[in-house]
């Protein structure tokens, strides 16, 4: 585990558009990404500079009108949740991107045919906790060389490493943690991939093709 600060990454700006779905999401209890975990995500954007993004749960576009913005690349979203969808639809309109984010309304399970011919140099996993390894081990044939795999929530609150909270949770919950924790497991396993795993955020990882 790595201590990374948002501050060490970059300084976030915000326009008044980014504002306007930053509080539209926190009205209405739409999960979208922390601003250190978006400091994070947009500096190895910064660093990587990837032509082409595939996102795994797009909510209302938030994350990928980010990711757009720092090197307009070409981004793959994919979202199963049709009131999400007509959102993300009705704000990527807004922000003028039709022509450069194209939103896949699917279950990410089902949506590899929707992109299986395609090349990413990046994919981006913020989705359903409990489906990272299966969306990992899906769609990460379609990675280019080098490319790199990054993962939001990884940390879930802090439970995966707090065992004492981990106690306190329902089952449901504790099943969710295990999950993710042999995600984390997975990852650090994986001889294809280099992983490094940071407390920023709800917990970012990025895992980078060798």
């Amino acid at each position: 585990m790595e201590n990374v600060t948002a501050s060490n990454l970059l300084n976030l700006e915000f326009d008044e558009f980014d504002l306007e779905l930053k509080k539209y999401a926190h009205e209405n209890n739409v999960p979208i990404i922390f601003d250190e975990g978006l400091a994070f995500l947009e500096g190895i954007i910064t660093l990587k500079r990837p032509k082409r993004i595939l996102e795994i749960g797009t909510a209302i576009g938030y994350s990928a009108i980010r990711m757009h913005k720092v090197c307009s690349s070409e981004i793959y979203t994919i979202e199963r949740n049709e009131l999400m969808y007509n959102k993300a639809l009705e704000n990527i309109s807004k922000a003028n991107l039709e022509d450069h984010i194209h939103v896949i309304y699917c279950d990410a399970l089902e949506a590899f045919e929707f992109v299986k011919n395609l090349e990413f140099d990046m994919i981006f996993i913020d989705a359903a906790k409990a489906q990272y390894l299966k969306f990992f081990d899906l769609y990460t044939p379609l990675l280019s060389k080098h490319g790199a795999v990054v993962c939001d929530n990884m940390l879930f609150h802090g439970l995966v490493e707090d065992s004492e909270g981990y106690q306190n949770q329902t089952r449901a919950v504790r099943g969710l943690i295990r999950k993710l924790a042999n995600f984390h497991k997975a990852l650090l396993e994986n001889k294809d991939y280099k992983t490094s795993i940071y407390d920023i955020g709800d917990g970012m990882s990025i895992s980078v093709k060798k």
